[in-house]
């Protein structure tokens, strides 16, 4: 379950800065998603607040804000920028690669101008912890 390693690995990431910021509770968690992650965002919710917040007691009453980062490539030789729906991902083998592994979109996509494999990935990759809201121990 790819959507629970990835919740589990924002939990983490969460009581760790809970802890630098030493914040007796965790009140929000923002977190961004790229849509190169191809997670079943409901999945990814529900692990985070029904599975994984009973591991620490600052979790317990805390809310969840995913939100999704839509990709966009750039061609490194002609420059065009283009986005998710102007490449086909999904056919295939491609799809399920690319879900564990969205670094792997390079052997899959092409871009739509000049057909080049050779592109950057600028937007709608890994996933962030964007803010934690929460308070001290004396608040």
């Amino acid at each position: 379950m790819h959507e629970l390693a990835l919740a589990d690995a924002v939990m983490k990431a969460a009581v760790q800065a809970a802890d630098d910021a030493g914040m007796a509770r965790i009140d929000k968690l923002v977190v961004k998603v790229g849509e190169l992650q191809q997670i079943e965002k409901d999945l990814f919710e529900f692990s985070l607040a029904n599975v994984l917040a009973g591991q620490d007691p600052r979790l317990r009453e805390a809310t969840f804000d995913v939100s999704l980062e839509p990709v966009r490539f750039e061609c490194n030789s002609c420059h065009h920028g283009y986005g998710r729906q102007d490449v086909s991902l999904d056919d295939g083998d491609g799809g399920e690669a690319i879900h564990f592994i969205p670094e792997l979109s390079h052997a899959f996509a092409r871009c739509p101008k000049c057909g080049s494999p050779d592109f950057e990935i600028l937007a709608g990759r890994g996933i962030t912890l964007e803010r934690l809201e929460g308070s001290g121990p004396d608040e």
